[in-house]
């Protein structure tokens, strides 16, 4: 009876130890997502959005790391014993997980070495959006039709990756077809005008408007312009738009593929 009593009386010794391990956890993790919610509004932080969304990723998760260790020895674990399991644990769950620590590794190579920042619009591994975050294993993009695509950082940092925002201009090429019957230099006056008419175009000296090709069916004209690359499309679909315009006024012809054959 004795032995039961003394049983018991250690289960509920140990119960209050637990709990106060719990409340401590529970208390400790909502102090620390507040603190990392603080941290991330900071303005006062002066770091690019992207190095400042990772650095807060880790501190979360050492400061919690740390609170359950402190945990742990409120409920008797020796911390001595508790990092050996922990090592040991570690060692497994990094042979298992090395994808995990390849996409980390990633994470920190894309942060020194920033090939793009938050809110680039970017394509890799035949995906392409707009950066939202770069979180410790994975990076966040989002289509411009609004789907969230997440990156493993460790691909993502071993692949090409195409940058459309990182320059303030980009070059818009584009090409037009007219029949061989068209005055090549009335075709290339009309597109001229269009062009210099438009008030996306952000260097009117260097623009190329050049006979490129002779195809099958028709003469190929190749444009290039300067303009503002978050005004990329709205040029490219208003030059189209308002060149074949033009052309049907002046009664320009863009013939369809043809194939003409002879026979004896």
């Amino acid at each position: 009876m004795e032995k039961i009593k003394e049983i018991l009386e250690k289960i509920y010794d140990k119960s209050i130890y637990l709990l106060i391990a719990v409340i401590f956890i529970y208390i400790g993790f909502k102090l620390t997502n507040y603190y990392t919610k603080h941290l991330q509004k900071n303005k006062l932080l002066k770091l690019e959005p992207t190095v400042k969304s990772f650095i807060i990723n880790i501190i979360n998760i050492v400061i919690k790391s740390i609170l359950f260790i402190i945990a742990a020895s409120i409920v008797g674990i020796p911390t001595t014993t508790f990092f050996t399991i922990l090592g040991s644990c570690g060692i497994a769950i990094g042979l298992a997980l090395q994808g995990g620590l390849s996409n980390f590794a990633g994470g920190l190579m894309l942060i020194i070495f920033k090939p793009f920042k938050q809110g680039d619009y970017i394509e890799v591994l035949n995906n392409e959006g707009t950066v939202k975050n770069i979180n410790i294993f994975y990076t966040t993009l989002v289509t411009y039709d609004n789907k969230i695509i997440e990156v493993p950082n460790g691909s993502l940092s071993n692949s090409s990756i195409i940058n459309y925002t990182a320059n303030k201009k980009r070059r818009l090429d584009l090409e037009f077809s007219t029949s061989y019957n068209d005055d090549i230099k009335k075709v290339k006056k009309i597109i001229s005008e269009i062009i210099q008419k438009s008030d996306y175009v952000i260097d009117k000296e260097n623009v190329i408007i050049s006979l490129d090709k002779m195809g099958d069916s028709s003469l190929i004209y190749a444009v290039k312009v300067w303009v503002n690359t978050k005004d990329y499309w709205n040029a490219k679909w208003y030059f189209m738009e308002n060149i074949k315009l033009a052309f049907d006024k002046n009664h320009i012809e863009i013939p369809y593929p043809q194939l003409d054959i002879h026979q004896k």
